[in-house]
Order: structure tokens, then C-alpha cells, then sequence
């Protein structure tokens, strides 16, 4: 209902979007309002899309609104932080998704969120203490703290040290067990003991990502995700009230993802590489994965996605540089105003296959559908932008000092393996 609409509008936007945007009738919410529409769905999760370039955010936003789905629209530190490889940043992804949203008539409720945080040393600690507040003076309404690529006991005390920048009202990511494939899988024990670690200092997260098996970028294996690992975890996880970010979308085939929303309490699917490729006018099978030919290159379909001409010259580019397969999300940055300067008809049909693309998997894949209504009514509900947590405090914090959960730590058995890639 528009009165809804309109009374949301008024009461539902943080202080950040209403000080940056104050004319604005964009309903850019809080994750947690995301969050809390696919809980009230059930078996349900929506699309975080990445918005690698501009017509992943308006395809994304298009189908959001056809599907009446609340969605999340990100870039991922690695994506879009100082060392960016995507002219979409950090620091203006909102504006981008406010100035989509007023021009085309947007109404759904849309969460900007910052992914993956990445904090791997004091280094990065010390410039987060700048640039957390910087990201939520830019529009920026939901952030994973990602210290993950720690040990145990330096991914709490470091997230520790760093949440408190995030607005209480913000949707807050917390992750367990560096996403790197098939190898070091998160355990029961290391996600209960980050969980329980932070609830004990009254820190209670929208979200955990795991290692749960997803591979990011192009899907080199049929592994995929473990939907009952997952599902043994956030059974676990449920007096803690956090629910699932699944991380590594692409290439992972629809009734897998089907299982992640039906199964287990996921609420975020994280998407990026599809879309890049799908705007690009690659070609790719049922779920997003980019097909290549018997030489390993990637194949463009004709009068999809850029122009043959554009396609070329970023062929050239890369075979110039050297990168293969999942190095080509290098040529976003380079060639981003090459594609807002092609024609009109050719941006369109960019657009039109993200929009496509994201619909389907909000509608026949994750049943995300008419999820906008259920955010604007928690919203109602609230009165307020700030939900307020889910849970509440039941672990003793005497029992999580620094000296205590460093033991814990120690006694942790969880594996790890090689590196990972934390772009998707």
C-alpha cells in the first residue's frame, strides 16, 4: 500500500540516508529489515548483489522490484576498498543505488551493504578505525567485519575491537573459517565459539558466513556447497539468533541454492560473478557459471551483453595482462565509462540480462518473492529504522576475558587450508 509506502519512507530510513539523501523517496533500510523479511517469509533468502559495475545495481534493482523483493545491493572491500578493481566503490555504491532507485521508480526496501571487510593485521585494523565510519557517512547501511582470515582468537578480539564503529541500528556479517573451497571446512566448534564470544561482549550479528565448501569466482568443481554442514552449524547457531550468509553463489546450481534457502537459515546469498559475466553478454549455463571453449577462453554471445567491439578490445586487454578466467573481474575498473559510453540499446540489453537473471533466482530459487511487504511491516512494527537485535545476552562474560577465550581457542581442532578469494 502506498500509505504504507510513505509512512516507511518517513520512519524507516537511517540517519546516515536521510542526512545524505533528504529529498530522496529511495527506502534504503538497515540489513537487519532485510533480514528480518525473509524470517518472516520463512525458507527464504534474497539476493546481496554485487554491484561490480552499474547495470549489475539497475538490473538488480529491476528485478527486485518485479519480484516485490526486499534486497541487499554490495561491493566487497576487495571490489570496491583502496586497492578497488571495480569503479563501483565503497564509498559511492549508495549513491548509486539512491539515484537508480528515485529514477526508476523503485519502491522495494533495499539494504547497501559493505562486504567482506577484510581484516588481516594490525595494518588493516588501524586504517578501519578511519574507514568504517567513512563507509556509513557515505550511505553504506549493513558491514561484514571480516576477520576470518585470523586464527580463531584474533577473529573475536579483532571484531571485538572494530564493531563498535558500526551503528547499533546497522546490519552487521560476521564470519568463521576463511572461505577457500572443499578445504578447511568451518566446524560446529569454531562458529558456536565466535558466536558465543561475541554475545558474551552484548554483540549479537544478522549474519554468519562459513566455509561451508563455496568456491568464489568460477565454479571449478562440483563440491559446491554443504547444505547439511551448513544446517548442522546454524542449528547450533539458533539460541544465538544469527542467520546464514551463503557466500560463493555463483556456479552453484539451483537446486543446491534451493536447498540452502529450504534447509538451513539462510536469509543472504551473496551473487557477483554471474552477474558480471551476465552484463558482459557471456555466455553461461542454467546458474550462472561462464562457459568456456575446448581452449579455456570464455565465449560472448552475439547481441548480448557489450558490443563485439567492446568485447574485443577487453579480450585484448587481458591477454595483454595475462589474466585468465576469474582475473578478467580485472577489466571492470578499466573499462566501466567504455560501457556507459556505449548505446543506449546496447546498455539496455546489459541491464535486461542481470534483471533476468536476478528475477528468476528471486522467484523460482531462493522465494524471496513479496518479501518488500514484509520488510515495510517491520518496519511499522518498529516505528523506527533501528530494529534492534534478535537476541540477547546469555553467555557470561566473565567466562569470555581475553586470557579465557584464548584458551578456548587453543583447544579448538578446526582445519585450514590454502588461501582463499573473497570476492563473491
Amino acid at each position: 500500500m502506498v500509505a504504507d509506502f510513505d509512512k516507511a519512507l518517513r520512519v524507516g530510513r537511517p540517519p546516515n540516508v536521510t542526512r545524505l539523501f533528504p529529498n530522496s523517496r529511495a527506502l534504503l533500510v538497515s540489513g537487519k529489515v532485510i533480514d528480518r523479511a525473509l524470517l518472516a517469509k520463512g525458507q527464504a533468502m534474497t539476493i546481496a548483489a554485487n554491484g561490480r559495475n552499474h547495470f549489475a545495481i539497475r538490473g538488480a534493482l529491476r528485478a527486485a522490484q518485479r519480484a516485490n523483493a526486499a534486497i541487499i545491493i554490495e561491493i566487497a572491500k576487495s571490489e570496491g576498498g583502496v586497492k578497488a578493481y571495480c569503479a563501483v566503490n565503497l564509498w559511492n555504491i549508495a549513491r548509486q543505488v539512491d539515484q537508480v532507485c528515485n529514477e526508476l521508480g523503485i519502491t522495494v526496501p533495499v539494504a547497501v551493504h559493505a562486504d567482506h571487510y577484510g581484516i588481516k593485521g594490525p595494518a588493516d585494523v588501524k586504517l578501519a578505525r578511519d574507514e568504517i565510519p567513512s563507509l556509513f557517512d557515505a550511505g553504506i547501511t549493513s558491514i561484514a567485519i571480516d576477520a576470518s582470515h585470523l586464527v580463531d582468537d584474533e577473529n573475536l578480539l579483532t571484531s571485538l575491537q572494530l564493531i563498535p564503529l558500526v551503528p547499533k541500528w546497522a546490519g552487521l556479517e560476521t564470519e568463521v573459517g576463511e572461505i577457500k573451497g572443499d578445504e578447511g571446512l568451518s566446524t560446529v566448534e569454531e562458529a558456536l565459539y565466535l558466536i558465543r564470544g561475541l554475545n558474551a561482549h552484548d554483540v549479537f550479528p544478522d549474519w554468519i558466513a562459513l566455509n561451508n565448501g563455496s568456491t568464489h569466482g568460477i565454479e571449478e568443481s562440483d563440491l559446491g556447497i554443504q547444505v547439511d554442514l551448513t544446517a548442522q552449524i546454524h542449528e547450533a547457531l539458533a539460541p544465538y539468533r544469527v542467520s546464514g550468509a551463503q557466500h560463493g553463489t555463483s556456479g552453484n546450481n539451483s537446486d543446491r541454492l534451493r536447498r540452502i534457502a529450504r534447509e538451513t537459515q539462510t536469509t543472504k546469498a551473496n551473487v557477483a560473478t554471474a552477474l558480471q559475466m551476465i552484463s558482459w553478454g557471456v555466455e553461461v549455463n542454467d546458474y550462472g557459471n561462464a562457459i568456456t571453449d575446448k581452449n579455456g577462453a570464455f565465449i560472448k554471445v552475439k547481441d548480448r551483453g557489450v558490443t563485439e567491439e567492446v568485447w574485443a578490445e577487453m579480450v585484448a586487454q587481458a591477454e595483454a595482462k595475462g589474466w585468465k578466467k576469474g582475473n578478467y573481474k580485472n577489466l571492470n575498473l578499466p573499462f566501466e565509462n567504455r560501457f556507459l559510453g556505449q548505446p543506449r540499446e546496447i546498455r539496455e540489453r546489459m541491464v535486461q540480462g542481470v534483471e533476468d537473471f536476478v528475477h528468476k533466482l528471486l522467484v523460482e530459487v531462493f522465494n524471496a518473492k513479496d518479501t518488500a511487504p514484509l520488510a515495510i511491516e517491520a518496519i511499522l512494527k518498529a516505528g523506527s529504522y533501528d530494529l534492534a537485535p534478535k537476541a540477547a545476552r546469555i553467555e557470561d562474560p566473565a567466562q569470555w576475558t581475553e586470557k579465557k577465550l584464548r584458551a578456548a581457542a587453543a583447544a579448538l581442532q578446526g582445519g585450514k587450508g590454502a588461501a582463499g578469494n573473497f570476492d563473491d
